[in-house]
């Protein structure tokens, strides 16, 4: 009974020991989140307006293209436009995953990596259909040991991932679809609605068909271009398709450090309710153990009497 009640303390101060150590850790993702939403606001600023010059500079072509329609085949008047307003037919598809390195997130990957199966297999016949870029090792491990190839990814990203961190990978994919490696580029990531819940999603980034021209009307401001428009067009919009990419990217990490204050609240939660049970157990034990002791006494002390 003795070693019954070390033990069970034993397993009392464990459990204390790594209740202090989720709860630190807790405390530690949810200083990360409040920072990566505040990255996160900031680059809705930036987006906001990076699109609105993008669409005023573009709106001419975006008119055109809204009216005829953006496909390519069968409208040779089209071949001057910008190829990144186009769309092209999709022979193979390009996705860009957003995942994490480091676990205790709780089903933080596992919800991308289950998703994304899920989409390979209901819009993709075969592997050779699809491209596949990868941000964090989680998910690209996964896929590598099923066969999917991943030739380009990036892996060990900070918390607060700055552009310079990602710019490889983001430029690379932009550079892949302009060469026609893929028809069209998804970036698969969950996103961030606040600190309980996330939601997946698979956001087309290129071609760029959800600029419209509509938005540029009113515009107050004229400009003269120096060199022309079409060549600002081609220096910014690759810059503003990567600025889309590397949202996705910081808006995921958010997500990422949610999950993992969550993880560790849980985790805490339940260290709380082992050592609560823990204890009653422990007490149960310890009087069992009393009341057993005071009847030996009350049979010896009987004995001699007799």
């Amino acid at each position: 009974m003795a070693a019954s009640l070390i033990d069970i303390r034993k397993r009392i101060a464990s459990t204390k020991k790594t209740s202090q150590i989720t709860s630190a850790m807790q405390m530690v993702s949810a200083s990360k989140l409040i920072r990566a939403e505040q990255k996160v606001r900031g680059y809705q600023l930036y987006a906001a307006k990076i699109r609105e010059i993008v669409t005023h500079l573009a709106s001419s072509q975006l008119s055109f293209l809204e009216e005829h329609g953006r496909k390519v085949s069968g409208n040779q008047d089209l071949i001057d436009f910008h190829d990144m307003l186009i769309e092209r037919p999709v022979k193979k598809t390009g996705y860009l995953i957003v995942s994490s390195d480091k676990g205790l997130a709780g089903g933080y990957n596992t919800s991308i990596l289950k998703a994304t199966k899920q989409m390979f297999a209901t819009d993709h016949e075969s592997k050779n259909d699809y491209v596949v870029l990868s941000v964090g090792g989680a998910v690209a491990d996964d896929l590598k040991k099923n066969g999917i190839e991943v030739p380009f990814e990036i892996r060990d990203l900070g918390d607060q991932p700055a552009f310079e961190e990602v710019r490889d990978i983001v430029m690379k994919a932009v550079e892949m679809y302009r060469n026609g490696d893929f028809d069209e580029l998804y970036v698969c990531y969950n996103h961030h609605v606040n600190a309980l819940i996330s939601e997946y999603r698979a956001e087309k980034m290129l071609p760029l068909t959800d600029l419209d021209s509509h938005e540029a009307v009113g515009y107050a401001v004229e400009y003269l271009f120096e060199p022309t428009k079409e060549d600002i067009l081609e220096i910014l919009l690759p810059q503003y398709a990567e600025s889309l990419i590397y949202g996705a990217i910081i808006d995921a990490k958010a997500s990422e450090h949610a999950a993992r204050m969550t993880a560790m609240k849980s985790a805490t939660d339940n260290a709380t309710n082992i050592i609560s049970d823990l204890t009653i157990k422990y007490n149960q034990v310890r009087q069992t153990a009393i009341t057993q002791e005071i009847t030996e006494i009350v049979g010896g002390a009987s004995a001699l009497e007799d």
